[in-house]
């Protein structure tokens, strides 16, 4: 009888081990798809133009800058110039000093500070052109040299295991399943501070009018410089968050040759709350490049 309970036990035995490897192989495999899926996701996203991001929220606030906020600016911009005139002829000893130059200049000014208003859209598209730019080209390599393979890892963490005890076992699957359940809250965290920058900046764009419009007087312009820096670091935002997935990725990738699987689980773990929190500062970052407030 004793043979035969001994080979009960170490029929479930190894059940238990299987299934358990089995767990963690699954959980494991999950975690490191899901930082392969994440880091291919946001380049995507990031990557993407407010036109092609959603091109019918882009026609909405197209649309609203266009025929809401335009007409207003147009207010603006006519009691700015009139604005700029006075002080023009306040400085000139009123027209004692004026010279015909002085009057092409002016009228040279408005010009151009209306064919600014009436492109003010083209504009600040362009400067997410060139942000864009940098973006696909380092999402690019972010893609192809940080990408983690699933089966290296668990190759390796397979080793480990067939020294490990039923009880360890246990404890690994209860961690890794932990673990995986937090990539998947953090994953959606990432997903709302990326789509949040988007939304900010169809935000910013559809009142763009107004600020542009006061760049042709000296006092009232710095409203629209400081607009206009606001915009690039919007732009340039999106490059920072290329550059923190990238440096995530390679991490992450460097973990499993940790000896230690439970240390390299908790580590992926911190590392994927430090995203969030790298990605959060991403926007601070910009604007204080840009001096923009």
């Amino acid at each position: 009888m004793i043979p035969v309970f001994d080979s009960v036990l170490d029929a479930i035995e190894t059940w238990a081990r299987e299934t358990l490897t089995g767990m963690i192989d699954s959980n494991v495999s999950s975690m490191f798809l899901e930082v392969n899926d994440k880091t291919a996701s946001i380049a995507g996203e990031v990557s993407a133009s407010p036109a092609d991001w959603n091109a019918s929220i882009f026609s909405l606030v197209q649309s609203l800058s266009d025929n809401v906020v335009l007409p207003i600016a147009g207010i603006v911009i006519t009691y700015v110039l009139v604005v700029e005139l006075i002080t023009m002829i306040t400085e000139k000893n009123n027209f004692h000093d004026m010279q015909t130059f002085d009057f092409f200049a002016y009228f040279f000014k408005a010009l151009v500070a209306v064919l600014v208003l009436s492109n003010t859209f083209t504009i600040i598209m362009a400067l997410f052109d060139v942000g864009q730019h940098m973006v696909t080209q380092a999402s690019g390599l972010i893609g192809t040299q940080t990408s983690v393979d699933p089966a290296s890892v668990l190759d390796r963490i397979d080793e480990s295991l067939k020294d490990m005890e039923i009880g360890e076992l246990l404890m690994l699957a209860v961690e890794s399943a932990l673990v995986s359940l937090g990539m998947k809250i953090l994953s959606v965290l990432i997903t709302v501070i990326i789509y949040g920058r988007m939304i900010e900046i169809y935000l910013t764009a559809s009142i763009a009018p107004i600020p542009m419009a006061t760049l042709a007087n000296r006092e009232w312009g710095q409203i629209g410089t400081n607009y206009l820096r606001g915009m690039a670091a919007l732009a340039a935002q999106g490059f920072f968050i290329i550059v923190c997935v990238g440096i995530y990725a390679v991490l992450v990738a460097q973990i499993p040759d940790s000896s230690d699987i439970h240390a390299a689980l908790f580590e992926i773990a911190g590392m994927t709350i430090l995203l969030c929190f790298s990605l959060f500062k991403t926007s601070s970052l910009a604007r204080s490049v840009f001096a923009a407030h």
